[in-house]
Order: structure tokens, then sequence, then C-alpha cells
């Protein structure tokens, strides 16, 4: 398969793997635990704050509806359950919305969705509720610092995860700008002329029928289109990389054409030396969120091609 952008050796992957191994290390190893211990400290309260509402949820059907439409109270509910049910499977489980006005409006409907909640009850935290009897005192503190701990650390994950996403994202934009590139709205790229302007770029947009978290026409007319990518495992870097950018890759160079496409990955984080030469060799162009430099110069030297 033609390779539209630059090629990288064995030995330069591996030497930008290893740095982005070291970068992904320094930063979970100072990585503080302020974020952690504010979320903890705020559901252990909605925890301690839903058991006092429900007497211990023995009586938590009585306030359903309060505690489904105030969002932390909802989070804390979710939790109950083992696993915890996410928002998406809550909607689907019990086939209702999770819209607090309507929920506020409706007691039938609350009442459905805490029995969906209610039937995955976790009886290892809260026994007491499957025992039909009063929780002792070490049991409530059991149950509230266990589900204070689950949730806390479920959500700093998920903030991390995301904020990782957004600081990528946000690192090209800026780079491209100051290389000058003209930053434009999102949209839907069917064709090349739906796509940016030479030397101009998007964020998050619909590139061939798949999202591309940003699109960058280059200046000599090919489109880039670019998936930000972060693993924190080599287990996760074959999703991230290789089930989803490669294989986006495919189609974006099946759909417009190596001639005119240069789908590319920004990868940060920790990855597999052979999973980066496969999607290298499927037609990804790789770089790192910790040489930006070498992004910038493969933009600028395509002033000089031309179609």
């Amino acid at each position: 398969m033609p390779q539209a952008g630059p090629i990288w050796t064995a030995d330069q992957l591996e030497a930008d793997r290893l740095a982005s191994l070291e970068l992904f290390r320094r930063q979970r190893m100072k990585e503080p635990l302020e974020a952690y211990l504010q979320a903890f400290d705020k559901y252990r309260c909605a925890v301690e704050r839903l058991l006092q509402m429900t007497d211990d949820l023995t009586a938590i059907s009585n306030v359903a509806a309060e505690v489904l439409s105030e969002p932390v109270l909802l989070d804390a509910a979710r939790y109950l359950a083992s696993p915890p049910i996410s928002m998406d499977d809550l909607r689907v489980l019990s086939e209702a919305s999770l819209a607090p006005a309507r929920i506020r409006a409706d007691n039938a409907l609350a009442h459905k969705i805490m029995d969906t909640v209610l039937l995955g009850l976790d009886g290892n935290r809260f026994p007491w509720v499957l025992q039909r009897r009063d929780p002792t005192d070490a049991e409530r503190s059991a149950a509230v610092l266990a589900s204070a701990a689950l949730i806390a650390s479920n959500r700093v994950v998920a903030e991390r995860r995301a904020e990782s996403n957004v600081t990528q994202e946000t690192a090209v934009a800026d780079a491209l700008r100051g290389a000058g590139l003209r930053e434009m709205p999102r949209r839907t790229i069917a064709n090349l002329d739906d796509a940016p302007a030479r030397g101009e770029f998007c964020g998050e947009s619909v590139f061939a029928g798949r999202k591309a978290d940003l699109v960058i026409r280059l200046w000599d007319g090919r489109a880039m289109p670019m998936e930000c990518k972060v693993s924190n495992s080599y287990v996760n870097s074959v999703k991230r990389l290789n089930n989803d950018a490669a294989v986006k890759a495919g189609q974006w160079l099946h759909d417009f054409g190596s001639v005119q496409t240069v789908p590319a990955a920004l990868l940060a984080g920790v990855f597999k030396l052979a999973n980066l030469e496969q999607a290298q060799q499927r037609g990804l162009t790789i770089f790192w969120s910790h040489g930006l430099d070498a992004l910038v110069h493969f933009v600028e030297g395509t002033r000089d091609r031309l179609l």
C-alpha cells in the first residue's frame, strides 16, 4: 500500500516509543492524588446522603424521584449495583429517559429506573438489604468507603483519559497555528471540496463517514485526517492504534486514495514496536505528542510538493 506520509525506520519508531513510555511513566508517578481525594470526598458525602435519605436503602423507592433527579445522587445510585451501571446502560435497561425534569414529574418512571438499579444491588457492600435487617455501624461505614472509592477511581480514570485526548488535540492545533495554518469550523467531509482549504485545518469532523479528531489540508492539497490516541497499556494500544486508527486509515485511503489522503495518528503513552510497524504498513502515518516538531516539519515540507 502506498505510504502518503513519512516512513519511519524500526530504530526511529523504537526511539520514539521508548521516549513516549518514559514520559508516560514520569507523568503517572508524579500524578497528584488531589483529583482522586476530591472525588472521594464528594462521593463519600453523596453515598452518606443517599443512605440517610433512604433509611439505609430500605425505603429507597419512597424517594426515587428525588434521588434520581439530582446528578450526584444519581451517580451514587448507579454505583449501588455491581458492576456499576453506566448512564447509557441505565437508559437502555430501564427503557427510560434520565432527564431530571422527566423523573421529577413521573414517579412511576422514577420507580422503574430505581428498580432496574436494584436488580444488580451489590450484596457484598450492602448485605443488610438482601437480608432484610438493619446494618451495623461497621457495615454502613464499609459500604460508604467502598462505594466512594469505586466511584472516585472510575471518575478519575475517565476524566484523565478525556483530558489526555483534549490535551493532544489542543497541542496539535497550537502547533499548526504557530506554523501559519488557520483553524476553520468543524464539518462533514465527503470529498475534497468539503475539506478546509490549503493551509487550513478543522477540529473533530466526519471524514469519509468516519470521525477524525482533526483534519489538516496540507499545502500541496492533500487532506490529512488525524486521530489522537493515548494508550495506558500494550493491550490498550492494539485497540486504539491497530483496531481503530489503522482501520480508519484503510477506509480513508480506499475512499479518497493515497494520492489525495495522508491518514495520520498522533500517539502518546504505551505502544509495542510490532504494533507501530503494522499500523505504518497499513498506511497510517505516525507522529508523537512529544515530537510535534516532526509534524510541523512534514506539513511545512508539503509547500514544495505538487499533486
